[in-house]
């Protein structure tokens, strides 16, 4: 095990050389970025004390799956879940192991070194993989979902399935979707009720164009920027706040710094489950289709973690936490964001396709 740890470690590093050569990035900053996140994944796989969640069985072959928040955050349980599960089904050949607080690298790390086939898996968020393909904005584009029962109808229903299609060509699959929860704003000194109280404000977004014109719409300045920084550039002053469920509010301890939460509920935007696609063409035909399987069946198993986590966190956060929770009128939020669901409905055949779906479902 160790020897298998040592040699995914010296591939991360190499991914990440690799990853940034093919961007053409020559800089210092750069450099340094590379450094540290190669760095974290060698001390990660090279440590049995590595801090990565796992089932309770160990497969003969255990997938290294590359995670930006808590081993307690629904979306890392589910997956530890489903290694027992998959270990099971694969009679004892696979199981998978959850490295948890970027400890393989930021989401954007992860998503390019499960596509160079250097770390085996990983949960990004929907607006790291429409950097691949545009067209997955329009299952993480704001207001695009009535409820969260909604989004997973969608989920389950086999609509996305030419979508996730499109991934294989970069270098990955995707083998299922998840969600905390309706986002919203949180911020440093306010609360936003209103458009205009968002007006000049910087707050943190996902690393996507259509995340960054979402705030615009809205009204501030979407700052794209690591889950990892948020907290100290909050307190810092550089972001006036943020926009998350809040799972990942709590979680992360952002409430800390950003005591004012916003019920904006203004996206309900996916994390992938991905794999990387030489990984998943050597399994066997049986394997494959019982990782198919299991990670289906865990979209159920996430959605009702979240649910009850998500009522837990509310109550925390209004009898003990100190935050300030303020009801918002969405309306003028909604009406704002209009133009920028049209745009990224209509921006393709496919779009137009799983729009229509969307409608259908509600």
């Amino acid at each position: 095990m160790f020897k298998r740890k040592s040699i995914l470690a010296l591939a991360l590093a190499a991914g990440m050389t690799f990853s940034l050569a093919g961007c053409g990035g020559s800089s210092s900053s750069s450099s340094a970025a590379a450094s540290s996140t190669a760095s974290k994944a060698a001390a990660a796989t090279s440590s049995s004390a590595s801090g990565a969640a796992t089932g309770t069985k160990v497969g003969k072959t255990v997938l290294k799956c590359s995670f930006n928040q808590s081993a307690d955050n629904p979306e890392a349980k589910t997956v530890v879940e489903m290694s027992d599960k998959l270990y099971d089904a694969t009679d004892g050949r696979y199981s998978i192991e959850v490295y948890p607080n970027e400890l393989l690298g930021s989401q954007k790390d992860s998503l390019e070194l499960v596509e160079n086939g250097a770390i085996d898996m990983a949960i990004v968020a929907n607006s790291m993989v429409e950097n691949v393909n545009p067209d997955f904005a329009v299952i993480g584009c704001p207001y695009m979902f009535d409820s969260i029962d909604h989004q997973k109808k969608l989920f389950q229903s086999g609509a996305l399935d030419d979508l996730y299609a499109t991934t294989e060509s970069a270098g990955f699959d995707v083998l299922a979707a998840y969600s905390l929860g309706a986002r919203c704003i949180y911020t440093k000194s306010a609360p936003v009720k209103t458009p205009a109280d968002l007006s000049g404000k910087k707050i943190r977004v996902m690393q996507s164009d259509t995340m960054v014109q979402m705030l615009k719409y809205m009204g501030g300045v979407g700052t794209p920027m690591s889950q990892g920084d948020v907290y100290s550039a909050i307190q810092a002053g550089t972001l006036d706040g943020a926009e998350n469920n809040i799972i990942t509010y709590v979680d992360l301890k952002q409430y800390e710094v950003a005591p004012y939460f916003s019920e904006t509920n203004h996206l309900m935007i996916p994390d992938e489950l991905i794999i990387s696609s030489s990984l998943f063409k050597g399994m066997s035909e049986d394997d494959a289709k019982a990782l198919k399987k299991v990670a289906k069946e865990s979209v159920d198993t996430m959605f009702n973690l979240s649910a009850k986590l998500r009522d837990e966190y509310l109550t925390k956060c209004k009898n003990e936490l100190g935050v300030t929770i303020t009801t918002v009128d969405i309306k003028p939020f909604q009406d704002a964001m209009q133009p920028l669901i049209d745009s990224v409905s209509n921006r393709s055949d496919m779009t137009k396709s799983i729009y229509q779906e969307i409608q259908k479902l509600k």
